[in-house]
């Protein structure tokens, strides 16, 4: 496949991404995806299923199996040192699963004494604390493009600390979606979908307690983070931008409240492009990897496994599943300006 030459919006070339395999159908909207320390995929599926997926180098798949179930819709999900793991339900909160066993403990359900509504993802400091992200308190998964459409900004990024209890630390953001902790935990990063951008929160240093932007501008809507081994922040890209929105987007909001039924009963049908993207610590994009016509749609999730790429989707039967291409070391990679 020849190289794509777009630069579209991040600064460095779009590189194909080779043709994925579809693995374990079974695991119906396997919408985020993460990786154990035995380098065991785990994921939340559509039936509130808790799954392990052992996968082979060579892209078999070896074992699938059920962990737990929560009882609701499990989306973002990540192991914890003791082996549990922590899980964000849409419809439950903060949950607590035993892999072992089977356990389902409700870990946070409220914030400011009000419930918790559609959280979406976690990240995990080395002292515990757990931070997670609330979508939207307007609109919850199931009609989570009416959020998008209608713009509402009513996402928060959240902080558990050991022993206390869930504290709002931003708020007002634009669909808060996934999270994920600097390799040095000096900020926590969150993606915003509805602003095709990536806000940070700085944790330590001088810059403590600031809120910039690690990247802006994306060439689509930014959905879960993961970190990769070498402290690079993977992110999928959902769906390419859509002109009709950004023009919504700039639309009185009573206009944007009134195409919200509209849209959501004429749902366009997601397009076969996965797009992800690597971000390094500097800000800069150092890998765009794109494959069109894919057999694969809505890509929610990336996450790297060895020399593998491996991708979650909202929609879709199975994981997705290709080899990671070498990157090419004369492509530049600049930096997206921020501000």
């Amino acid at each position: 496949m020849p190289r794509i030459r777009s630069r579209i919006r991040t600064g460095v070339a779009a590189e194909p991404l080779p043709y994925p395999r579809v693995l374990a159908p079974e695991a119906h909207g396997p919408e985020h995806v993460a990786v154990d320390a035995d380098g065991r995929i785990l994921t939340g599926t559509a039936d509130g299923a808790i799954r392990r997926l052992t996968i082979s180098p060579d892209q078999e798949l070896i074992r699938s199996e059920v962990l737990a179930h929560t009882g609701g819709r499990p989306l973002g999900l990540v192991p914890c040192p003791d082996g549990d793991l922590l899980v964000c339900d849409a419809r439950r909160g903060l949950l607590r699963v035993g892999p072992d066993d089977g356990s389902v403990r409700v870990v946070a359900d409220t914030v400011a004494g009000k419930p918790l509504r559609f959280c979406s993802n976690v990240a995990t400091a080395a002292d515990g604390t757990v931070y997670f992200t609330v979508s939207s308190r307007r609109h919850g998964l199931e009609n989570w493009l009416g959020d998008i459409v209608e713009n509402t900004a009513t996402g928060q990024l959240l902080r558990l600390r050991p022993g206390g209890r869930p504290e709002v630390v931003l708020d007002g953001l634009r669909f808060a979606n996934g999270v994920a902790l600097a390799a040095d935990e000096s900020y926590v990063a969150v993606a915003e979908s509805g602003a095709y951008r990536i806000s940070r929160l700085w944790l330590t240093g001088r810059r403590a307690g600031t809120r910039d932007l690690l990247i802006r501008d994306l060439p689509g809507f930014p959905d879960n983070l993961t970190r990769g081994p070498d402290g690079v922040l993977w992110v999928a890209l959902a769906a390419p931008r859509q002109p009709a929105v950004d023009l919504l987007h700039r639309a009185p909001a009573p206009l944007r409240r009134a195409a919200v039924p509209v849209v959501s009963r004429f749902r366009p049908s997601p397009r076969p492009t996965v797009r992800a993207l690597a971000i390094g610590p500097d800000s800069r994009v150092v890998r765009h990897l794109v494959r069109h016509r894919a057999p694969y749609r809505m890509a929610t999730s990336a996450c790297v496994l060895g020399g593998l790429l491996i991708l979650g989707s909202l929609l879709e039967r199975g994981i997705a599943v290709c080899a990671l291409p070498p990157r090419d070391a004369t492509a530049p990679a600049h930096p997206q300006p921020a501000g």
